[in-house]
C-alpha cells in the first residue's frame, strides 16, 4: 500500500483510522509482540500504522538533521524518534497534532495527522511545526483484509487514542497503559488464544 500522504488522501473513509491497535498477549511475532499502533489509514485497499512504543537511541533527532542538512544545527526544538515498524525504515513519517499542516499532509480525524515532506522537519528544527509530534522511521503495514483477519483472530484490540499515549516518552508503560483505556490488566489475560 502507498504511503504517500496524497495517494492517502484520495481513499475512501476509513474505518478504524485514527485508532489505536493494542497487540494482545497472543501475538507472538516479535516484530509485533505487546506493541501500541496508531492506525492512520484503513480501508479496502488495506491499512497503514506507525508503531508508537519502540523508541529509537540511534540516529538522535538532532543527528537526524544533521545528516538531511536541515538547520538549525542543533535544532531549537526536539521530538522523539521511534521505529514505526518493519515496511521502509529508511523512510520518515512525522504524525503530530492538527495545529499545522501543509498541502501533503494527511488529516486523519480532528486531532491527529501524518505528514512525510522535509518541510515539517524544517519547521520543528526552527522551534515552531505542530504543537505535539514525533517523527516515526518505517511504519506497520496490512494487505486488503489482513488487518480484518487479524482482529477477527483476537490479534489486537482496538482503542481510542489520546496525546499522552501517542506522545509521551513512556514507552515502557504504553502498552499497559493502553490495555487499561479498556479496563483490561494485561496480567488477566492469557497469552494462548483460545476458540470455544
Amino acid at each position: 500500500m502507498p504511503p504517500e500522504g496524497a495517494e492517502l488522501a484520495g481513499r475512501p473513509a476509513d474505518r478504524l483510522a485514527g485508532q489505536i491497535l493494542v497487540a494482545m498477549p497472543s501475538l507472538s511475532d516479535p516484530i509485533f509482540s505487546q506493541t501500541v499502533i496508531f492506525l492512520c489509514a484503513h480501508g479496502e485497499d488495506g491499512a497503514m500504522g506507525i508503531v508508537l512504543n519502540r523508541a529509537l537511541q540511534q540516529p538522535s533527532f538532532a543527528g537526524l538533521l544533521q545528516q538531511l542538512d536541515i538547520q538549525p544545527s542543533p535544532p531549537q526544538r526536539a521530538i522523539r524518534l521511534c521505529a514505526g515498524g518493519p515496511v521502509e525504515g529508511a523512510r520518515g513519517f512525522v504524525l503530530h497534532t492538527t495545529d499545522w499542516r501543509e498541502d501533503s499532509t494527511l488529516e486523519i480525524d480532528g486531532t491527529f495527522a501524518l505528514t512525510t515532506s522535509l518541510d515539517v522537519l524544517k519547521a520543528i528544527a526552527e522551534g515552531a511545526g505542530p504543537r505535539a509530534c514525533l517523527l516515526a522511521l518505517g511504519y506497520a503495514g496490512w494487505g486488503p483484509g489482513q488487518l480484518e483477519a487479524e482482529l477477527a483472530e483476537n490479534a489486537w484490540l482496538s482503542v481510542p487514542p489520546d496525546e499522552s499515549l501517542v506522545f509521551d516518552d513512556q514507552d515502557e508503560t504504553r502498552w499497559r497503559r493502553a490495555m487499561q483505556k479498556l479496563h483490561i490488566d494485561p496480567l488477566s489475560l492469557s497469552p494462548l488464544a483460545g476458540h470455544a
